[in-house]
């Protein structure tokens, strides 16, 4: 068995002088954000930094809808996970066909159609808000799902077809040629070739959209207005135009929103780290 060398202990320690204090400062916000939503109202501003009588109280308020800022608590959930769906879904129809039109079929003009889509990542999502409304507002989608999720679509697809189109340019192209050689059409050597090939890079892409969408909050405020049409993040916004903010309730909601996502971050992590860096280095 092969000890360890001097420098190779030396480079270990360094890396773990530098992540342990980033993982504590990350980490640190959602600890507090867990000892509020297992605090009572009255313990929930003592600084302690554990409560001294913690409870799941405030967990049965949220789920059960028992105040006036959650009383449409499921149905907004509801629609973060539909509009997060939906844009993970068309978003991955748009830079798949994209990306195989591009990089395996050589249509005249692709390349510079990717090039534009990714120059609109030189102006910010935040400048685009404006000007994003004013169009919902012409076509009449305004305070319509279809709004968010057209717009949500607008910001993922761009990066959604450049990393699909690196690592279908990696795919060897001898396979398309025996495909056709055997009678393959086009549509059949997108549906059995390329789409089983690159499924590590779909399910990164389709899970990095769906995240985005999740976590928006700029366009699905300006987009949106009923109570019964928002997203959760808009009405986690809502909490904090009382007042008297009910702090442990808005920390247990951002809590449990905060839970899907991670779960399908950690379901699909090995995906996410070969899919979106496929194709980042030629071989």
């Amino acid at each position: 068995m092969k000890l360890p060398t001097l420098r190779e202990v030396g480079t270990e320690a360094k890396l773990l002088l530098i992540g342990i204090p980033v993982f504590i400062w990350t980490m640190i916000p959602i600890y507090h954000m867990f000892v509020f939503a297992i605090s009572p109202k009255e313990d929930a501003f003592t600084g302690k930094l554990w409560p001294t009588h913690p409870t799941l109280h405030n967990f049965s308020i949220v789920f059960h809808q028992q105040h006036y800022f959650l009383r449409d608590f499921w149905i907004q959930f509801w629609n973060s996970a539909v509009i997060a769906l939906a844009v993970g879904a068309l978003t991955l129809f748009v830079a798949t066909a994209a990306a195989f039109s591009i990089s395996r079929l050589r249509v005249p003009g692709g390349r510079a159609v990717m090039n534009l889509a990714l120059f609109t990542y030189f102006i910010p999502a935040a400048f685009l808000a404006v000007p994003m409304y004013r169009t919902m507002g012409t076509y009449g989608l305004l305070n319509n799902h279809w709004s968010l999720i057209l717009a949500m679509v607008t910001i993922a697809a761009p990066y959604a077809i450049w990393v699909l189109k690196q690592a279908s340019d990696k795919l060897p192209v001898e396979l398309d040629e025996a495909a056709t050689m055997d009678g393959a059409t086009t549509l059949q050597l997108f549906r059995l070739v390329y789409v089983p090939l690159m499924m590590p890079s779909l399910v990164a892409v389709g899970t990095y959209a769906i995240l985005l969408a999740w976590n928006e909050y700029l366009y699905a405020f300006l987009l949106l207005s009923k109570d019964t049409d928002i997203t959760l993040p808009v009405a986690l916004g809502n909490f904090l135009a009382a007042d008297d903010s009910p702090w442990e309730l808005l920390m247990t909601t951002g809590f449990i929103y905060a839970l899907p996502p991670a779960a399908v971050y950690y379901a699909f992590k090995r995906y996410m780290v070969g899919g979106l860096t496929a194709g980042a280095v030629k071989s």
